[in-house]
């Protein structure tokens, strides 16, 4: 079963979860706001998607312009990029889905595909 986290009322969000629907895909869903990922999540999942870390900001989302993080996480560590998003799950982009040893960040209905096999 896929693990969806999402944030509810984000239209990506709900447009992606009718994408797992109508695909057949079992999956169970997790608030990305009330459970936001722990950092081990983080590391663990960036580690499967072999996506750089910057990849799991939700760079467009008004925290993340509000602190300033465009011009402050070239300077950061990993492990305090990690604690960072793991504080808030709005700092997260969305939705992530995790299927076996796919992790996909952000929906990509192309990407998606890879989930039917």
């Amino acid at each position: 079963m896929a693990l969806f986290i999402a944030y509810p009322p984000c239209s990506t969000c709900q447009k992606a979860r009718r994408w797992l629907q109508d695909a057949g895909i079992a999956f169970e869903e997790r608030n990305i706001k009330t459970q936001p990922p722990t950092a081990g999540e983080l590391a663990q999942w960036q580690k499967i998607s072999g996506l750089a870390l910057k990849k799991f900001f939700n760079t467009s989302g008004m925290l993340y312009r509000s602190l300033g993080l465009k011009d402050k996480l070239p300077d950061m560590g990993e492990q305090e990029q990690l604690e960072l998003l793991a504080s808030d799950g709005m700092l997260v982009k969305r939705p992530i889905v995790i299927q076996g040893d796919t992790v996909l960040v952000g929906f990509k209905p192309q990407q998606w595909d890879a989930l039917k096999k």
